[in-house]
């Protein structure tokens, strides 16, 4: 029995379970190939001889799929093939609080200074011409920079989970996800570009009754060209930040959303001013230039449809994905009339600078809570499955901040970001003589406050509204991030503008509030 030694070496060699098989199934020739023959009892009692065999393909080509489908899980370049070990888990998991913190750190500060740039440049722009006889611009303002959190985010959401999960590892499933993605960003941007400027007619329109169609072209003409423009700036850039970071080594759920923030609002807010503006001036002599800058990027629409709808990758997204992004777009417009009614008033003329700091800041954060969120679910399966990843549809505020799960960590993190964060941009908004509002101590605590509540909101929601999309069979990464960046410009100019109110009523002359 001199086989029976190296069966034993062979089992201690590949460390794999060996399959059974009767010896009638074998070609003659393979039968020198056996280990050894047992006899084994069949279903009637009679003896059926059996062999074991080696889970590899032997010579003769002979392959035994079970046990290599039983392996499956197992790396081809790993010399581990032992069946016990289950799978790597990814590493977004892996992250400690330091990590997560060092990570989001630098992406949040560079977004934070992004949202000061465009502060500043609407703390400018507000004096200008098209801004004081079509006042309806400002409602525009949240949103169209909340195209940011309404596409650019969700881009830089859903390609970060597909990179994650190994969706882009080949240059054809690369360039499959960016031409799909990049289409239907442009086919959402002018949709909602368009949609934006008949929101800003009509909440213009209601409170004063007056209507003006040249106005209204122009509001139109401005929105979509800005939407179009800065959805395929960020959008290239968006797809350059993901592919660096993964190279890197770096998870793409805490850079992408931040970076995609800290261009934005000053991309946007810039061609939003520039171009309408323009189109403004072209209104004394050549007033058919609006109505053709419109046509013309509608014009453009069937062609993103077409590219977007033969990508499978994008092509749910396309007929599903309208919801979010127009119910965003009217909460943003919302925030939008609270500004222009704000701003309208020169005793609160210094809000103008801090709008996009508080509503960008409370955006970039959530988004990166929620993609973490959507990428954690989408590694323990698909949108709608049960499992212990999605445990909760009505999270309290201690599981959603006081718990040991890693998703908790990540919004501590978050949330103490905060206080630091808005200290270093109020301070290089003071430096540069930015907004109307000088920055003493009373005015600091009730800006600190309104932003920590928003935030808090925000990220609880975001816990809430993940859990429950995915639950509902809908992908958090298309559906999650619009609402949320939405709400937080909604929330953080409803309560910035609290702030300054209570600031005027209860007198801080110090702060020289709308001077």
């Amino acid at each position: 029995m001199s086989a029976k030694p190296e069966q034993k070496e062979t089992l201690q060699a590949n460390g794999t379970a060996l399959p059974i098989v009767p010896t009638d199934c074998l070609p003659g020739p393979d039968r020198g190939q056996l280990v050894e023959p047992s006899n084994f009892l069949g279903p009637d009692g009679d003896g059926v001889e059996v062999v074991v065999l080696e889970s590899r393909a032997n010579a003769k080509g002979v392959r035994e799929e079970d046990a290599l489908l039983e392996n499956g899980s197992q790396s081809n370049e790993s010399d581990d093939t032992s069946t016990d070990r289950g799978p790597e888990p990814a590493s977004p998991l892996k992250e400690t609080s330091f990590s997560i913190g060092l990570q989001v750190l630098f992406p949040f500060l560079l977004a934070g200074f992004g949202t000061v740039a465009a502060g500043m440049v609407l703390d400018i722009v507000q004096h200008w011409d098209v801004f004081k006889y079509v006042t309806e611009v400002f409602i525009l303002v949240p949103a169209l920079l909340g195209l940011k959190g309404n596409l650019e985010m969700t881009l830089a959401s859903r390609l970060s989970t597909a990179a994650n999960i190994g969706q882009m590892d080949t240059p054809k499933e690369l360039w499959k996800m960016i031409t799909g993605n990049m289409a239907l960003i442009q086919v959402q941007a002018t949709v909602v570009g368009f949609l934006a400027s008949i929101a800003a007619v009509v909440f213009g329109w209601i409170p004063d009754g007056h209507f003006s169609i040249d106005h209204a072209v122009l509001l139109c003409a401005s929105s979509v060209a800005t939407a179009f423009i800065a959805s395929l700036v960020l959008g290239m850039i968006m797809i350059g930040v993901i592919i660096g970071s993964r190279k890197m080594g770096i998870n793409p759920d805490n850079v992408a959303t931040p970076i995609a923030a800290s261009l934005g609002d000053l991309i946007t807010l810039a061609l939003l001013s520039g171009i309408s503006w323009g189109l403004y001036k072209e209104l004394e002599s050549r007033a058919y230039v609006n109505p053709l800058v419109c046509a013309f990027f509608i014009a453009l629409l069937p062609i993103w449809i077409i590219i977007a709808k033969r990508n499978a990758a994008t092509r749910e997204v396309l007929y599903s994905g309208w919801e979010p992004v127009i119910i965003a777009m009217a909460i943003s417009s919302v925030g939008g009339l609270i500004l222009d009614r704000t701003v309208s008033d020169p005793n609160f003329a210094g809000m103008a600078v801090f709008t996009p700091v508080i509503n960008g800041v409370g955006g970039n954060l959530v988004a990166v809570q929620a993609s973490r969120i959507s990428t954690y679910l989408h590694m323990s399966g698909m949108p709608g499955e049960s499992s212990e990843a999605a445990p909760r549809r009505c999270p309290s505020p201690c599981s959603t901040f006081c718990s040991s799960d890693v998703n908790s960590r990540s919004a501590r993190v978050l949330f103490l970001l905060v206080v630091p964060g808005h200290l270093v941009f109020l301070y290089t908004i003071s430096s540069m003589q930015g907004g109307h509002t000088t920055l003493t101590l009373i005015f600091i605590v009730f800006y600190m406050t309104a932003a920590l509540l928003q935030v808090l909101i925000l990220l609880y929601i975001a816990d809430w509204m993940v859990h429950w999309m995915w639950g509902r069979d809908l992908d958090p990464d298309n559906f999650s991030i619009p609402y949320l960046t939405a709400l937080g410009d909604l929330i953080g100019t409803g309560l910035l503008a609290l702030s300054f109110h209570v600031l005027w009523l209860i007198g801080d002359r110090d702060s020289d509030v709308g001077d």
